[in-house]
């Protein structure tokens, strides 16, 4: 039987990626490119799982002089490239490209210095947000920022996301805890930003690399600051008749001038949740739960208990409960953190939002995600950082049902203009990425969305780093004042679902 020709484009794309692979197998040996369709299928999608990609080919270094080889190869050869730390991104932002090199960073495993005079961990960016801790907790020390993916996600990923976590409210986001960085730039480029001191000279580009989502460079080396653990940490569990009195209750804490090191809201549907995957002894009679943890001195928290305990009751709170061990403290939080998988359980799909309010406009957007709810006939369970405002609204839905994703996005689409509409913003921390870059218009002018991106062609002219993310217009280099013209057109058009 003679053989069946291929037409000459798609003979010559084969012929393309297959020269591609070789070229990155001379650069990354051994088991270090990944080309088979089989073996990237786990790379096809990270945590917003209703868009998937096979990327182009699959590359993994171990060492930053390889990374830097790989992305001036694919900048000599015009080749897009999408960085991916753990794949724990619920915005789309490490999504691949048919056309681009997935250039995952899970390889550089390891903890490089720990320095306690200095209070700071240097690390390499593959390493999980709770191994840093795992680290030097033996000394008494921590690393502040923890998202509920901590288990999980990497330093790496937290940095490209700017990642909060449930004590952001007193000890920052990852931006306020981080030192300096080693990235390499799409041209091969090796800088360093920052270091263990407190403050450098120049523009602060360790603060712009931060929530970049990976468009202007990739970080190979991270060092981060440290806390000593404080001397008593109590967590409190409040409960209340309805969430707007639990919204007014958290505006008024913080007026009040008490600054917890954590605060969470979580609604009734959230609740319910949670304890029924982990038991942690919530109530179940209330409409919203919030979690106050005071630390710091013993005598000192003490009495925050007791004026957070009376303002809850000015707010007609129905529940009180005080942790009387560590144990007991890290139970409550404990069903907190679980409350993403915990809804699992209750809807075979859910969309994990993000945005973030004034503190002030809690009761307005709980009330009116509850229209929301009525209007596109969907439930969603509320999870708040109600101190700074962060809200990760689950949306429920069933993929097998059709229109049930589109209803999903566009219910959540609607949330995030509340949000701006409010005076708050599209993403607290977990990203732009594809899921909110058509909403950006919303928040931004077609000035401020050029701006950002001149920014963008600074780093990487040719528009080759993570493109298609954050941006619902690319416009080229060249119109925006830069010499280098990229040719190619806004990728993920249509992305298949799945």
């Amino acid at each position: 039987m003679a053989a069946i020709a291929m037409p000459k484009p798609a003979q010559e794309t084969l012929e393309k990626r297959m020269k591609i692979v070789a070229d990155l197998k001379k650069i990354v040996p051994g088991e270090g490119v990944i080309s088979d369709t089989i073996e990237m299928r786990p790379y096809e999608t990270d945590a917003f799982t209703a868009y998937r990609q096979l990327p182009l080919v699959v590359v993994l270094p171990e060492t930053v002089d390889q990374v830097s080889q790989v992305l001036k190869y694919c900048y000599d050869n015009d080749i897009k490239v999408v960085p991916r730390g753990a794949g724990t991104s619920l915005s789309g932002g490490a999504l691949p490209l048919e056309d681009g090199v997935l250039l995952s960073m899970m390889k550089f495993n390891q903890i490089l210095e720990v320095d306690l005079p200095n209070r700071a961990v240097v690390t390499q960016t593959g390493v999980t947000n709770l191994g840093i801790t795992r680290a030097v907790e033996h000394e008494g020390f921590y690393y502040a920022p923890d998202p509920s993916s901590q288990i999980a996600c990497s330093i790496g990923g937290n940095i490209a996301e700017n990642s909060g976590g449930v004590h952001s409210l007193k000890y920052g986001l990852t931006t306020n805890n981080l030192l300096g960085l080693e990235v390499v730039l799409m041209t091969g480029e090796v800088i360093r930003l920052g270091g263990k001191h407190l403050d450098t000279q120049a523009y602060d580009l360790l603060a712009m690399i931060t929530g970049s989502e990976g468009l202007l460079a990739v970080v190979t080396e991270v060092t981060v600051r440290i806390l000593q653990k404080p001397e008593t940490a109590r967590a409190a569990l409040i409960g209340f008749p309805a969430a707007t009195q639990a919204g007014r209750c958290v505006a008024d804490i913080i007026g009040a001038g008490i600054i917890p090191g954590g605060m969470e809201l979580m609604d009734k549907l959230a609740v319910e949740a949670a304890e029924a995957f982990v038991h942690a002894g919530y109530p179940l009679d209330v409409d919203a739960l919030m979690i106050v943890e005071l630390d710091g001195p013993e005598a000192e928290v003490d009495d925050l208990l007791e004026q957070v305990s009376s303002i809850a009751k000015q707010n007609g709170s129905s529940y009180l409960r005080v942790s009387q061990s560590e144990e007991e403290r890290n139970i409550f939080w404990a069903g907190r953190k679980a409350a993403f998988p915990a809804v699992g359980r209750i809807s075979p799909d859910y969309l994990c939002m993000d945005g973030t309010i004034p503190r002030a406009a809690l009761p307005e957007v709980l009330e009116g995600m509850q229209e929301l709810s009525k209007k596109h006939g969907l439930r969603v369970a509320n999870v708040f950082h109600a101190g700074d405002g962060n809200m990760h609204p689950l949306i429920f839905y069933d993929a097998s049902q059709p229109g049930e994703l589109a209803a999903a996005e566009e219910f959540g689409a609607d949330i995030l203009r509340l949000c701006v509409k409010v005076g708050g913003v599209l993403t607290g921390e977990h990203g732009v990425g594809i899921e909110k870059r058509d909403l950006m218009p919303e928040m931004f002018s077609e000035d401020d969305i050029k701006q950002q991106q001149r920014v963008k062609c600074a780093f990487d002219e040719k528009h080759l780093l993570n493109p298609g993310k954050m941006f619902p217009v690319l416009h080229r280099c060249a119109e925006l004042g830069f010499m280098h013209v990229h040719q190619g057109q806004l990728p993920f058009p249509d992305i298949p679902r799945f």
